[in-house]
């Protein structure tokens, strides 16, 4: 079918403003490299590079406003393939992909390809078994799909509650980053940092909808592809003089394999391994008896402090003494998760190339081993696939990407859209692994071995944002820095790339700016599921059906701002790393949606109660598993038994066992009551079978 008249020059005006767009943002980077070069300072570059990208987005948000029903939620259905595969992609990139995925890669090495394998293989399943048939319903939501599909009201409101449940949890994720690059580029607190962030997120979303998201996700996704590329090119460059840094992964992976060798058999970095374990050891020590410990340290620290004020001992000495009797923890209860975390933390700096996997190993243990590295080697390996299947499933049930399957005028541009977004995503997913080694190889050459007063300033201003984020020890006062005394967050490391390879603040600004796009393009999407689950599929299908589109718009908007607020709130407090949140809404969404989607699409003979069982049940299972077994959510329940790993699967991975719950119950339950009414299967015979537009 060739394109209408209408649609291909739509299509061409869209050509030219996005090639101008891209020219722009070039033209613009060059010229604060020229204005850094002429001694532009530092927060200068960060604040341009800050307020230039979240005005552009404005504008486009500004221009592109709405309170049309169509063109509000699904953009009016006009967008082309190529460009819902682009939106489609800056949508995904999270700052979890952008920010975390190369500094996961980083600390876990051949582990870490667990998440490109998931995410990337999780396309496939949504171009094979949800993206057409749900662009051939044609609604707004996927709890539109579950209550049209279903019947009732149960399937819908269980809908409801798991899209705003996983659209929550990942979008506090993306606004904690967005508080973090903000705070990088214009050196203002953290909270305050969000709060700046947010107000790029909202002025797009909340004026104009899914129409201003998508073109504004157009606009990111050229912003975070440069800033992705370059210094990773740059890097590649200066280590190798190759641009393409694919080519060169593996010879350069090869150097970290021997550098690996050296660093294992040094004995500084023995020394401090020990000197870490004998720390580790004081804090297990200190929790056998916490009251008892507690007023031992708080009376050292006090007999210091007033030692060294006898003495007249030089200020900055009495000042580091009472800061640590500040330090003491007040309570029993903190006193146990302070020692904690530093025990746990100590344990792992204990351990060989502090912490880390070597790189090219596949698997920890040895499958060949004692029976202790044969059980280590088994449960990496389980976990390495729990987390494959965990990813995959949960890309094809989150509702704000499966949201864009109705943006495309046809079903045959649905399916394209996704072939698009595949390849727009692994523009960035194909270099993540490069750029994790190319970093690597400069801090074990470049970084390890310095001492401690030429360590680059970077480290002291990333540590004044967050001091969890990175961290530079002399345990054995050598004054040299090893391995196992540097940590930096997977959080941090792509960030800070351009810092450790030494190249111009320029390109930090620019990197900066491509992790807020990031960040952004996530969060517009998700406030816009969980906006639209409440204002669509509770509001007005459920509550008000003569609720004029006019009102069902400005509802969606005010419960957008409390939703952008809410989760704002909840980030200032740091709950968790944002790779784990971010996998936590995969597990989520792949044991309430994926099940109920994918039966109900090819199997007729699902029905209501199947599907409101089946979803329930992979929710209940998922979370149980979650908030049993992960520190935080253990911290924030108040469970006090102890962790229950099933089969050793980590938490991060609980839809491992949500899903096929899910899976089963909804068969049961489904072929146990009667079966779904002649309305119900014709409505899968029509989704399934009907000419394609």
């Amino acid at each position: 079918m060739t394109e209408p008249a209408g649609a291909a020059a739509f299509r061409r005006r869209l050509d030219k403003i996005y090639l101008r767009y891209t020219i722009g943002f070039v033209l613009f980077v060059g010229l604060i490299a020229l204005l850094e070069r002429l001694g532009m300072s530092r927060l200068w570059v960060g604040v341009t590079f800050l307020f230039a990208t979240v005005g552009l987005y404005a504008v486009i948000g500004v221009v592109a406003r709405t309170t049309d029903e169509a063109e509000y939620y699904v953009a009016g259905r006009r967008v082309p393939a190529m460009y819902n595969g682009m939106a489609t992609a800056a949508d995904w990139m999270s700052a979890a992909s952008f920010i975390g995925l190369a500094g996961t890669l980083y600390l876990q090495g051949y582990n870490g390809l667990a998440y490109v394998i998931g995410w990337t293989g999780g396309y496939v399943l949504v171009a094979l078994l949800l993206a057409p048939y749900l662009r051939k319903f044609g609604q707004y939501t996927i709890p539109d799909f579950l209550g049209e599909r279903y019947g009732g009201s149960a399937p819908r409101l269980i809908g409801v509650f798991a899209a705003i449940l996983c659209s929550f949890v990942y979008l506090v994720a993306q606004i904690y980053a967005v508080g973090l690059i903000t705070t990088q580029l214009t050196g203002v607190d953290f909270v305050i940092g969000i709060f700046l962030g947010l107000g790029g997120v909202l002025v797009c979303s909340f004026l104009g909808g899914m129409r201003a998201v998508t073109w504004t996700q157009v606009a990111q996704y050229i912003i975070l592809l440069i800033a992705y590329l370059v210094p990773v090119m740059w890097l590649s460059v200066k280590q190798t003089g190759v641009p393409v840094p694919q080519l060169v992964v593996g010879q350069q992976l090869a150097k970290i394999t021997e550098r690996e060798q050296q660093l294992l058999a040094d004995p500084k970095e023995i020394e401090v391994r020990a000197l870490f374990k004998a720390r580790a050891d004081d804090y297990a020590a200190k929790l056998q008896n916490v009251p008892a410990a507690l007023v031992a340290d708080r009376a050292a620290a006090q007999r210091l402090s007033k030692a060294l004020k006898a003495e007249n001992a030089p200020l900055r000495e009495i000042q580091a003494a009472d800061k640590a009797i500040a330090a003491v923890p007040r309570t029993e209860a903190q006193a146990r998760d302070t020692w904690r975390r530093a025990q746990a933390d100590d344990e792992l700096r204990a351990q060989p190339l502090g912490g880390m996997p070597r790189h090219a190993q596949q698997f920890a243990g040895d499958p060949d081993g004692g029976a202790a590295e044969q059980q280590a080697f088994s449960e990496s390996r389980r976990n390495f696939i729990a987390l494959v299947f965990c990813l995959m499933v949960g890309t094809a049930a989150l509702p704000h990407i499966l949201m864009r399957s109705y943006t495309t005028p046809s079903v045959k541009q649905a399916r394209e859209s996704v072939v698009w977004s595949l390849f727009f995503i692994s523009l960035l997913y194909v270099t993540a692994p490069a750029l994790a080694v190319l970093v690597k190889f400069e801090v074990f050459n470049s970084l390890v071995g310095l001492p401690f007063e030429r360590l680059p300033a970077w480290i002291a201003n990333w540590a004044k944002v967050d001091p969890a984020l990175i961290s530079a020890i002399d345990i054995n006062h050598d004054g040299i820095l090893q391995l196992s005394e540097f940590r930096i967050s997977g959080d941090l490391l792509v960030l800070a790339t351009p810092e450790i390879a030494g190249l111009p603040y320029v390109v930090s600004g620019m990197v900066a700016a491509g992790g807020l796009a990031a960040a952004l393009s996530t969060a517009d999407g998700l406030l816009l599921t969980i906006s639209n689950a409440l204002s669509h599929d509770l509001y007005y299908k459920m509550l008000d059906r003569n609720a004029s589109s006019t009102r069902r718009v400005t509802i969606s908007k005010v419960l957008l701002l409390v939703a952008a607020l809410a989760a704002a709130a909840l980030a200032t407090q740091k709950p968790a790393g944002i790779l784990f949140l971010v996998t936590a809404a995969f597990s989520i969404a792949a044991s309430a949606f994926f099940p109920a989607l994918v039966l109900g699409i090819f199997w007729s003979r699902a029905n209501r109660w199947g599907a409101v069982f089946g979803m329930a049940s992979g929710l209940a299972v998922t979370l149980y598993y979650l908030i049993r077994n992960e520190a935080w959510l253990r911290s924030l329940f108040g469970v006090s038994a102890a962790p229950d790993l099933w089969f050793a699967v980590l938490p991060v991975s609980a839809g491992v066992f949500g899903v096929p719950t899910g899976f089963v119950v909804c068969v049961l339950v489904s072929l146990l009551t009667p079966a779904p009414t002649e309305l119900q299967r014709r409505f899968v015979r029509r989704l399934r079978y009907p000419r394609e537009d």
